[in-house]
């Protein structure tokens, strides 16, 4: 092994470099510090990703369970995305004066959970998922629970621990039976073994159940409200879409490769999953007050409409799912920028405080507009067409009575992110919220997220591209 193969790691490599320089930092420095390490860590992290967008080799390490193509690389690069924008909007909160004292921890845990992420999707056998996961996986529960000072973080971070440990039972259990049917962790040597017989059918629907507790598909959601309502509202937001971006881009690298052969097994489970997922999203968010429980549904519902991508089976439905979960990255996040600044300025985080808001903060509340219109699927904001790809891969296979089911959940979807456009632009309040100026860094994120919404709207190449690198699998 040379040089050449071990920078076939270069995504991993540059994150590790980050987190020592970031370690490093915090040793050497003095409390008066802080400030400039948050810049430090923010700096290296957007130097990280710049450096994600960098031509890349392909190939395979340690015995194929490492590899990397460049499907491979365009997810790492979402990722980095999503967690840039979250790390620019996390400077205003970390800076209050009761996080002022363990600011560089944050960075650490939030880079280790990336990390694994990583080691997940380019993982080419079961025991590098699964170690991956867990180096995912942890250091989130400690993310959760963050806000030490208050009740609801710390239950949040026992939930999503005790929940998590439960799921990585269920997926290591039908891991272990793979491995007793067919002798191998290789994901290419399993590929091609798998048969619909009672042993693996178990196999593949245990595993899918693990993963579907990281995406918040139904039944396996019941933590989420809990824990993103509880969690700070940045953690909450990259639990939202980072986490849950990871977990989806696994799942349909898998299932289109090493479960191939048991479509006729899992379409089945995965039509049923969506559409109980959509159902249940949509009519939860529908009773929430709470801006980060509403979220928490919304993202519960989305989950539901991507499985429509995966359901196809085909290279276009995996371009499809990666494509929504690009737009869902710029969408949700510029939700959660307004709510984490509005929570952090004021403290109030439920819908009937946003009465008024347009008076007083208008570009605050255009920014919200535009990511609950994209995440509604309006036109001509990128959820339109991410929806739009969404259903035309499940269309191309038939599915025309999901479609339907999916076009009627979305207008109940569209009427509850209404209720929040409705608070801020048509309801009056005698004592609307002041002006919320937030810090600079929180206003680029928010910047950031529009120019996404806007342009991938827009700009469909970007589909084109995403759809050529898919068909390169």
């Amino acid at each position: 092994m040379d040089l050449s193969n071990i920078l076939l790691m270069r995504t991993e490599l540059s994150l590790i470099s980050v987190i020592l320089l970031v370690l490093m930092a915090e040793v050497f420095s003095s409390k008066h510090g802080k400030p400039v390490l948050m810049y430090l860590a923010t700096t290296l992290f957007a130097m990280h990703t710049i450096l994600g967008f960098m031509p890349a080799a392909q190939g395979e390490l340690f015995g194929s369970m490492y590899r990397t193509t460049p499907l491979i690389v365009v997810m790492k690069n979402i990722l980095n995305m999503g967690v840039l924008v979250v790390l620019l909007q996390a400077q205003g909160w970390l800076l209050k004066p009761e996080n002022k004292n363990r600011t560089t921890e944050f960075y650490l845990i939030l880079f280790s959970t990336l990390l694994g992420m990583y080691y997940m999707i380019s993982a080419g056998d079961f025991l590098m998922l699964y170690l991956g996961l867990e180096l995912a996986t942890v250091p989130i529960a400690v993310l959760a629970a963050y806000d030490v000072t208050k009740i609801k973080s710390t239950e949040a971070g026992i939930k999503l621990l005790l929940l998590a440990a439960l799921s990585s039972g269920i997926m290591l259990y039908g891991i272990s039976i793979m491995y007793g049917t067919t002798g191998s962790l290789y994901f290419n040597e399993v590929m091609g073994q798998l048969q619909p017989n009672p042993l693996q059918v178990i196999a593949t629907i245990f595993f899918i159940s693990g993963l579907a507790f990281k995406i918040s598909l139904v039944p396996f959601h019941l933590w989420t409200a809990d824990v993103y309502e509880g969690s700070p509202t940045n953690v909450a937001g990259y639990l939202s879409v980072v986490s849950k971006g990871a977990a989806v881009f696994v799942l349909i690298t898998l299932l289109f490769t090493v479960f191939n052969s048991m479509i006729p097994i899992w379409k089945p489970l995965l039509i049923l999953m969506a559409i109980s997922t959509m159902i249940v999203g949509n009519l939860f968010a529908l009773r929430q007050q709470n801006l980060q429980r509403f979220l928490a549904f919304s993202s519960i519902a989305q989950a539901g409409f991507i499985l429509l991508g995966m359901v196809s089976g085909t290279a276009y439905g995996m371009a499809t799912v990666i494509y929504f979960i690009l737009v869902y990255v710029f969408s949700n996040l510029a939700a959660f920028g307004v709510v984490s600044m509005v929570k952090n300025a004021t403290g109030k985080q439920n819908i009937d405080d946003y009465n008024g808001f347009y008076q007083t903060n208008p570009r605050l509340s255009m920014v919200m507009l535009l990511a609950l219109f994209s995440l509604a699927g309006i036109p001509p904001l990128a959820g339109f067409f991410g929806k739009f790809f969404l259903f035309a891969a499940a269309a191309e296979q038939g599915l025309y009575w999901v479609v339907l089911l999916a076009v009627l959940n979305t207008i109940i979807s569209l009427y509850y992110y209404l209720l929040v456009v409705k608070a801020m632009f048509v309801n009056r309040s005698d004592n609307p919220m002041e002006p919320i100026k937030g810090d600079r860094l929180a206003r680029v994120a928010l910047l950031i997220t529009v120019i996404g919404i806007l342009v991938i709207g827009f700009y469909s190449p970007v589909f084109d591209w995403v759809q050529a690198v898919s068909f390169g699998i």
